[in-house]
């Protein structure tokens, strides 16, 4: 006769401390592949047991939680929740999916125009519906690698750019790039939602390399997030499919990060002489100028861009410009799809600071 969810529950403890018969092991085991909360309860009891063990590290390896439940999962799935800064890459590579069940095979070959800005000037390049599906493809790469999952490029690639990776990825094709794409880059995403979903709150500060930038992995999979809506888009339009823009919590997040990407982005342009120098409106330490971003309609709010240090903060306190502008147009700018002189509705204050805070955020986008 089975066991009762209550009776196996009951038994973790001494299934953490390997004191199970061999018929009630099997039984926890078994029970553990579809019950997420008793596996939950039963790695924290495990990890309990190897803290009893002087010689171990007592830093566990934030991976632990994933690979055990991992193998769990290979036998049965389980319900267990995705993480809320990994839902809008979840969701919106749910919803490019979608689009792309939709389409017809003539339509992977469809002409996409792919646009962003680079040395201040828009640059365009010609691809196709599944050109872009594998640039999706070997971009996520970089988070697959930082997870210890396969890369698409294959092993032991070197430390490239998104856009070094894609051109190696598009060269490497035996033929152009077509619908068997989706595919391998269905799996991948999903490999990415189910593996962070079970690795544990540790995963979220995983480093992701960029080639010539970093970004912790909760922060990554907003800006994969990001790209994925607007590659989606491009799409879209290429088939003429309606697309909306992501929800308003998801949308908010991706505004979120790309103003806290800005001062970053901003002190680099400096450094290359693309900016204005910094200006400190009191003593040097002080938080210096802030730029009030004003984002309007869905996933809107109020940000305080640090115009002065890159690590400093923004202040209400120190606004001298003021730029409001709608959410949606605001991402687009990030994209690199509407040139800076399009994108603000508003302006009042400092010109140059304007200007400046505008033309950086077209600089973060990129292929």
């Amino acid at each position: 006769m089975p066991l009762s969810h209550t009776v196996l529950k009951s038994l973790l403890g001494a299934w953490a401390l390997s004191a199970c018969s061999a018929a009630e092991t099997e039984a926890v085991e078994d029970h553990l592949t579809g019950c997420a909360p008793c596996a939950e309860e039963a790695l924290r009891l495990r990890n309990a047991v190897s803290l009893l063990h002087e010689d171990r590290d007592l830093d566990l390896d934030p991976m632990l939680r994933f690979r055990v439940l991992d193998n769990c999962l290979k036998r049965r799935p389980a319900r267990i929740p995705v993480p809320a800064w990994a839902a809008p890459y979840d969701a919106e590579t749910a919803r490019l999916d979608a689009l792309l069940r939709d389409i017809g095979e003539s339509e992977w070959h469809a002409p996409v125009r792919l646009k962003w800005y680079e040395d201040d000037a828009l640059v365009r390049r010609k691809s196709t519906v599944a050109g872009v599906i594998g640039h999706l493809l070997a971009v996520d790469g970089l988070v697959s690698g930082a997870l210890g999952l396969a890369d698409p490029l294959g092993p032991d690639v070197p430390e490239l750019t998104p856009t070094e990776r894609t051109e190696s990825f598009w060269k490497a094709l035996d033929r152009p790039p077509n619908r068997t794409l989706r595919a391998p880059w269905r799996d991948q995403s999903h490999a990415l939602v189910q593996t962070v979903s079970v690795a544990g709150p540790g995963a979220a500060d995983l480093t992701v390399t960029y080639g010539e930038f970093a970004l912790p992995l909760q922060d990554a999979l907003l800006e994969r997030a990001f790209e994925c809506w607007v590659h989606a888009e491009d799409i879209a339009n290429a088939v003429a499919y309606p697309y909306d823009p992501p929800s308003g919590p998801h949308l908010r997040g991706m505004i979120d990060l790309a103003a806290r990407l800005l001062p970053g982005a901003l002190a680099h342009r400096r450094r290359s002489g693309r900016a204005a120098p910094p200006r400190r409106l009191v003593a040097a330490g002080s938080p210096g100028r802030s730029l009030h971003l004003e984002v309007e309609g869905v996933g809107g709010g109020h940000w305080y861009i640090a115009l002065d240090s890159p690590a400093a903060l923004g202040s209400p306190d120190h606004t001298v410009a003021q730029v409001a502008m709608d959410g949606v147009e605001f991402c687009r700018l990030v994209a690199g799809h509407i040139s800076p002189q399009e994108a603000a509705a508003g302006q009042d204050g400092d010109r140059e600071a304007i200007h400046d805070v505008l033309t950086t955020a077209a600089s973060l986008s990129r292929l």
